[in-house]
Protein backbone atom coordinates (compact mmCIF):
# COMPACT_ATOMS: atom_id res chain seq x y z
CA UNK A 1 0.00 0.00 0.00
CA UNK A 2 1.36 3.23 -0.62
CA UNK A 3 1.99 6.39 1.24
CA UNK A 4 -1.01 8.41 -0.44
CA UNK A 5 -3.75 5.47 -0.28
CA UNK A 6 -2.98 4.80 3.50
CA UNK A 7 -3.67 8.57 4.10
CA UNK A 8 -6.48 8.70 1.61
CA UNK A 9 -7.95 5.38 4.16
CA UNK A 10 -7.26 7.03 7.21
CA UNK A 11 -9.11 10.41 6.37
CA UNK A 12 -12.12 7.70 5.13
CA UNK A 13 -11.91 6.19 8.60
CA UNK A 14 -11.74 9.50 10.30
CA UNK A 15 -14.68 10.90 8.33
CA UNK A 16 -16.78 7.88 9.52
CA UNK A 17 -15.89 8.51 13.17
CA UNK A 18 -17.00 12.57 12.19
CA UNK A 19 -20.10 10.87 11.62
CA UNK A 20 -20.16 8.49 14.36
CA UNK A 21 -19.43 11.16 16.94
CA UNK A 22 -22.05 13.82 15.45
CA UNK A 23 -24.75 10.59 15.51
CA UNK A 24 -23.94 9.90 19.54
CA UNK A 25 -23.93 13.40 20.22
CA UNK A 26 -27.86 13.28 18.94
CA UNK A 27 -28.72 10.21 20.37
CA UNK A 28 -29.82 10.45 24.19
CA UNK A 29 -29.07 6.91 24.89
CA UNK A 30 -25.07 7.03 24.01
CA UNK A 31 -22.97 7.63 27.28
CA UNK A 32 -20.11 9.33 28.23
CA UNK A 33 -18.14 7.39 27.70
CA UNK A 34 -18.58 6.15 24.53
CA UNK A 35 -18.13 9.48 23.39
CA UNK A 36 -15.54 9.96 24.64
CA UNK A 37 -13.69 6.92 23.15
CA UNK A 38 -15.13 8.12 19.51
CA UNK A 39 -13.61 11.44 19.97
CA UNK A 40 -10.16 10.17 21.37
CA UNK A 41 -10.13 7.68 18.31
CA UNK A 42 -10.73 10.37 15.61
CA UNK A 43 -8.10 12.80 17.72
CA UNK A 44 -5.91 9.67 16.95
CA UNK A 45 -6.38 9.70 13.41
CA UNK A 46 -6.27 12.96 12.78
CA UNK A 47 -3.03 13.30 14.59
CA UNK A 48 -1.77 10.36 12.45
CA UNK A 49 -2.79 11.64 9.13
CA UNK A 50 -0.74 15.32 9.75
CA UNK A 51 2.27 12.91 10.84
CA UNK A 52 2.46 11.40 7.40
CA UNK A 53 1.29 14.35 5.17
Amino acid sequence: MSLSSHIAELKKKHQSLSAAVDEAQRSPGCSDQELKQLKKEKLRLKEEITRLS
